[in-house]
């Protein structure tokens, strides 16, 4: 027979308490452990910081620090709900060192007043985490990749409500003059709303996930590993810096506009980024289709220093002034027939030239064997032959004179799908920064505290590679979070 034993308040606060005690306090420790603020904070951050006042601070730098990296952390939405867990936590305030716990207006102010310092701060941290990605895995360490997206502000415009009642109205017209489906009422609304929020002009009408909304819009870099390594604000500094990144034209195609910007954003944030962190040497670049133009392939090239470039092609690839074809990877196609692809052969011995070529040979063409000699040649089994030469048609391509076609690597081809399969990571940051680290849905918009929040997601990003690699756990890279039981 089974006995049952109802359990007293006294037992279950004590159970309570040993769980606490030996898991969420158990991982502060760890925490306090791993995390050297002396290591990761610039002097110059702390000088600045400490630099006269007229009083004294009544909260110091590095409890500010402990308590900004915990809300990511913890997933803490807002400064209210960070001063909720801190005033009823002993433990979290023993972890910051708070003997006070500051209110909502020393947080933002902190942000704002020392956003420069964090740039600093977060900064240093992608110099000190390098070297753990290149220990991980120096393939994926050595990969770039860019993209774009924004936070939304707290402004009137991206109410749901102002949006759906231009659609409204749109799909009313198009209904009334019996309009075909050529007639996009989301793209109609899009190009009626204007180009920026009332309130102020840096906060952007952008497509972002499928809805428009009224953002900031910033530019990201990541290596293979999903790691950040460059956080590009797009406000009114950054832009003055940077004038050919701003596009006046606005059509009824957020995409097309969204390309065109990203496009004129890439080169200037890279450039910046590599003079900033020299000891990080391009090897492969993967971006969107929006970064498909000639003139960033010669830049990623010949300015940056990139070998190879994977980016899909958005308009077709063309040989001019040739007998033959390319598909849609930039293979030239037998002359007699544009659905037959030549086939790839690697060997250049027998050139003189010393620039890097790329052999093609006929896709009818098979190697023989001489039975007497032992010797083997090539031998064209076309029946309609576009060549006297019994070996077959070769082509010689040359990608210096056209990255586009061939950016280091051949379209199509295993490595081209495999690497490609990458670029997604950028987009996990991203979503990460804006779920994990709750910078999406900040009930503000001002621009300062906005850039000190998304800086702070990647300073918290960065601080949890160093966090993973002092305790060898490094699965936990991207993530804390399955530390805490």
């Amino acid at each position: 027979m089974i006995t049952h034993k109802q359990l007293t308040l006294a037992e279950i606060f004590e159970d309570c308490q040993n769980k606490f005690d030996n898991d969420k306090y158990q991982f502060l420790s760890l925490l306090d452990e791993a995390i050297n603020l002396d290591e990761i904070v610039p002097v110059s951050f702390v000088s600045h910081f400490h630099a006269q006042t007229g009083r004294p601070r009544k909260h110091q730098l590095y409890p500010m620090l402990k308590a900004l990296l915990l809300q990511r952390i913890f997933s803490i939405p807002t400064d209210t709900l960070l001063i909720v867990f801190l005033k009823c936590s002993q433990e979290l305030r023993d972890f910051c060192d708070f003997d006070v716990v500051p209110d909502g207006s020393k947080f933002t102010r902190f942000k704002q007043d020392f956003l420069l310092d964090l740039q600093s701060m977060f900064n240093h941290l992608v110099d000190l985490t390098e070297p753990i990605c290149q220990k991980l895995n120096p393939a994926l360490a050595d990969m770039t990749i860019f993209d774009t997206s924004g936070i939304e502000a707290w402004v009137m415009e991206n109410n749901p409500k102002y949006a759906n009642r231009i659609i409204k109205q749109l799909k009313a017209f198009k209904k009334s003059h019996n309009l075909d489906d050529s007639y996009d009422p989301y793209k109609a609304a899009y190009g009626s709303m204007p180009p920026h929020a009332a309130s102020n002009q840096a906060i952007q009408q952008m497509y972002i996930n499928g809805h428009f909304c009224y953002a900031y819009k910033f530019g990201i870099v990541t290596n293979g590993l999903g790691i950040v390594r460059d956080i590009s604000f797009y406000n009114k500094d950054f832009l003055n810096a940077h004038p050919d990144i701003v596009v006046e034209k606005k059509s009824d195609s957020p995409d097309e506009d969204k390309s065109l910007a990203d496009s004129k954003a890439l080169l200037p944030v890279l450039i910046d980024f590599f003079k900033k962190h020299p000891l990080i040497e391009p090897k492969t670049f993967l971006g969107d289709a929006a970064f498909d133009t000639i003139e960033i392939y010669k830049s990623l090239f010949e300015d940056i220093g990139f070998r190879k470039a994977f980016i899909p092609l958005r308009v077709k690839l063309s040989k001019e002034g040739t007998d033959y074809t390319v598909n849609e990877n930039g293979i030239p196609c037998c002359p007699h027939d544009s659905t037959l692809p030549m086939k790839r052969e690697g060997s250049k011995s027998h050139l003189r030239s010393k620039l890097p070529t790329m052999k093609f040979v006929c896709p009818k063409m098979k190697w023989m064997r001489d039975k007497q000699t032992g010797k083997t040649y090539r031998k064209c089994h076309c029946d309609n032959p576009c060549t006297t030469s019994s070996c077959g048609r070769m082509i010689y391509i040359y990608p210096e004179k056209n990255l586009r076609a061939y950016p280091g690597v051949e379209r199509g081809s295993r490595e081209w799908e495999d690497t490609y399969k990458i670029r997604v990571n950028v987009e996990k940051s991203i979503n990460h920064f804006k779920d994990s680290f709750c910078i999406a849905n900040r009930k503000t918009q001002n621009e300062k505290t906005l850039h000190a929040d998304l800086l702070l997601a990647g300073i918290t990003q960065l601080v949890t590679v160093l966090v993973t690699d002092k305790i060898h756990k490094h699965q936990y890279i991207r993530s804390l979070k399955p530390l805490i039981a």
